[in-house]
């Protein structure tokens, strides 16, 4: 699995793997133990973590959630301590993993989504947390293309 093949819907919690597309919308798998099925149509928005980024204060003015992910799985490898955490301790740890991130843009109840997310990705599919050198995504996306 791979970050363009995970989703968010906006007013749901979790992440959701999408399956395929249907008439009336998306076809989605929840990311937990249940794996519950549901379509999500136009009325909804349903957006990839692919396209998720974080604001920053770089000349970018984002940086993607992906390298985000997979900067805390590097440091963190799971254990973020952030259980039950406040405002303050989700921005100190924003400000440890992307010291560049826009604090007037990102808010703690963002960071606390992300840290959410994370694992939830690390229990359902680690695989997406491990980072790839730059050639292997390009090989990844050749033999993608191949077995269409």
């Amino acid at each position: 699995m791979e970050f363009k093949d995970i989703a968010t819907v906006s007013g749901k919690p979790g992440l959701y793997k999408i399956l395929k597309p249907s008439r009336s919308g998306v076809i989605l798998e929840s990311l937990d133990d249940k794996k519950g099925k549901m379509v999500v149509g136009a009325a909804q928005r349903v957006s990839l973590l692919s396209e998720i980024s974080i604001y920053t204060l770089t000349e970018e003015g984002a940086t993607s959630l992906k390298e985000v992910l997979i900067k805390i799985e590097k440091e963190f490898e799971g254990d973020t301590g952030l259980e039950g955490a406040d405002k303050d301790e989700y921005q100190a740890f924003m400000k440890h993993i992307l010291p560049e991130f826009d604090a007037d843009r990102v808010y703690a109840s963002d960071v606390k989504k992300l840290i959410s997310w994370y694992h939830i990705l690390r229990k359902e599919c680690p695989e997406v947390l491990e980072e790839k050198p730059e050639g292997d995504e390009a090989k990844d996306d050749e033999s993608e293309k191949d077995k269409s």
